[in-house]
């Protein structure tokens, strides 16, 4: 197992190098210029001109790029150019507020679409089957920020039954889980669909296995063969699927935390690239391609405990 870990991270280094090669790139060709920004519009252009080499802008962008990566290895990100504090305090007072909102979400949307996908394979092709695929392929098809206005719209405003703007509190307090209530909701529902879909599916193929017949033989009840039997051998597949679910959710979490002003890395930055901070939109799309790695080498892990062949390739 460990030398199955130590292979996915290693290669996972050149995946995470490449992001911070495109991440930079994509700064560079902003129209903004630092400099500018920092100095402030008072500023005649020796001034810029002077901050922009004691920055090092002055310098080729192959080079930034290399001094970027040596401060990245010694865990120094920079400091954020509007509020001047360091990057690492920026992201360690938004990094927790993202992964409560993702937990929030996980914690419903893969139990139910697992729930959901299961009752649709053993009922399949009657109409209990026919209703879950069709509000699976709906919450395949539904935007994310649609949703999020919806339930703005019509749960937060018109009926005003939860908060919808900001971070309450802590999710132990009753505050804080009001407001993670409309968040959750929002970046969970198009989550729902996909498990499903993909838990009918694999689900489907292993219920015709011979193992399966063979259970059902030896009078196995029903329940217990398809939660026994013929869920566990369809998980992987399923966790394929969370596991990519849940890298694609990161991205659904820069919508959702813009939408509902919860005070998270997604919406920090989005933040930092509209104000032109620099290092902050940096420092924020690194933790993002690492949690995205870290969350694909959890995965490989799953596989490797549900079926052990792997661990051994």
């Amino acid at each position: 197992m460990s030398r199955h870990i130590a292979h996915r991270l290693l290669i996972s280094a050149p995946v995470l190098l490449g992001v911070l090669l495109i991440g930079f790139l994509l700064l560079q060709v902003v129209p903004t210029d630092p400099a500018t920004v920092l100095a402030g519009p008072t500023a005649t252009p020796a001034e810029v001109q002077a901050l922009r080499e004691s920055m090092g802008l002055d310098k080729p962008v192959w080079l930034q790029f290399v001094l970027y990566l040596g401060r990245v290895l010694q865990f120094d990100l920079g400091r954020s150019m509007i509020s001047n504090t360091a990057v690492i305090e920026e992201i360690g007072n938004t990094i927790g507020p993202t992964i409560e909102l993702m937990l929030a979400s996980l914690v419903w949307a893969v139990p139910l679409g697992i729930l959901l996908g299961t009752l649709a394979a053993v009922r399949r092709g009657q109409l209990l089957d026919r209703v879950i695929m069709a509000f699976s392929v709906a919450g395949v098809s539904m935007p994310i920020f649609w949703f999020g206005l919806i339930l703005i719209q019509y749960v937060g405003t018109a009926l005003e039954l939860l908060p919808f703007q900001g971070r309450g509190g802590p999710l132990w307090s009753l505050d804080g889980l009001r407001h993670i209530v409309l968040p959750a909701v929002t970046l969970g529902g198009v989550f729902v669909g996909p498990v499903a879909r993909m838990t009918r599916t694999a689900l489907l193929d292993v219920l015709g296995a011979d193992y399966v017949r063979t259970a059902r033989a030896k009078g196995v009840a029903e329940g217990s063969v398809v939660m026994h039997h013929a869920l566990r051998n369809a998980m992987i597949p399923i966790v394929t699927l969370v596991g990519l679910q849940i890298g694609f959710l990161l991205g659904g979490a820069v919508v959702t935390e813009t939408m509902f002003a919860w005070p998270g890395v997604g919406r920090m930055a989005v933040g930092a690239i509209t104000s032109a901070d620099f290092p902050l939109a940096q420092g924020a799309i690194l933790i993002l391609a690492v949690s995205f790695i870290a969350i694909n080498i959890l995965v490989d892990v799953l596989y490797a405990m549900l079926d052990p062949r792997i661990a051994r390739r």
